[in-house]
């Protein structure tokens, strides 16, 4: 629930809550089942990958997600009277916790499979060394097992290679005037990134337009950018991590603009073709 206003008095100049995580409690069956490990997990693995998209399309802030998925885990938990491990012991809730973060972690990367080669790539190279360079060979060597290639990625515009090492570009290292219709090689990565250059330069008005100019495609980009703000906190780049988390909280703000973006026609006398 978004509880606070950003321009409260408390709020000016100080760090303070955009939201509120809110457990719901009901009272469970006297009949409830008690269930293994094994059936617990499976149960997980089976729900909260859907919860996780309800709660993406609900626009929560990368930087409140983990501790919004407690709910829809611990449902499947508290609906049995006990869950059981191998031994016959129960499984607490400190347990039951951290396998919900591990099933998270795990549907978070499944939506992986919605980028496209180049961003797959991109994603374990940004793990590994960030925005920081590093080897060509071991560049080269996960290329080969993301079915891409570095000459490849290099004309998709996201990365510099020379003198041996690779290094992915910055937003602020993005060209200017960078446009996704004449790119021949447009990727997901590409679309974050842009969008966190104009987002982070000229505001949200700049990012709806360029929203527009994206169509559909620009939704996936909001995916990755939960997953990117998932590996900074992980590899504790507090910068990065902010980036992603604004681009996704000014998301509804990005579309609602976009929305009221003219399609650019053609000058009065000028031929269509």
């Amino acid at each position: 629930m978004r509880t606070e206003l950003g321009n409260r008095m408390i709020g000016s100049g100080t760090n303070a809550l955009a939201s509120s995580i809110i457990l719901v409690c009901r009272q469970r069956s006297e009949a409830a089942p008690t269930a293994t490990r094994r059936e617990f997990l499976t149960a997980l693995k089976s729900e909260l990958p859907a919860a996780l998209t309800h709660l993406q399309r609900g626009n929560i802030a990368p930087v409140d997600l983990a501790q919004s998925a407690i709910g829809p885990g611990m449902a499947v938990y508290t609906r049995y009277a006990k869950v059981l491990d191998a031994e016959g012991k129960a499984v607490s809730v400190r347990d039951a916790l951290t396998l919900i973060n591990e099933v998270l972690d795990e549907a978070m990367a499944e939506q992986e499979g919605d980028f496209d080669a180049d961003t797959r790539w991109a994603l374990v190279w940004f793990e590994q060394v960030g925005f920081n360079d590093g080897a060509y060979g071991d560049a080269e060597q996960l290329s080969k097992a993301k079915n891409t290639s570095i000459a490849g990625l290099e004309q998709a515009g996201i990365l510099s290679s020379k003198g041996g090492k690779v290094r992915l570009f910055r937003p602020a290292d993005l060209p200017a005037d960078w446009d996704p219709h004449t790119d021949t090689r447009l990727t997901v990565w590409e679309m974050v990134h842009h969008l966190i250059r104009v987002l982070e330069a000229d505001g949200e008005g700049a990012a709806a337009k360029l929203v527009a100019g994206l169509g559909t495609k620009a939704e996936v980009a909001r995916e990755l950018a939960y997953r990117l703000y998932t590996l900074c906190e992980r590899k504790k780049r507090a910068a990065e991590a902010m980036s992603y988390n604004g681009l996704v909280q000014s998301w509804p703000e990005i579309v609602r603009l976009a929305h009221e973006v003219q399609p650019e026609r053609p000058d009065q006398g000028a031929l269509l073709l």
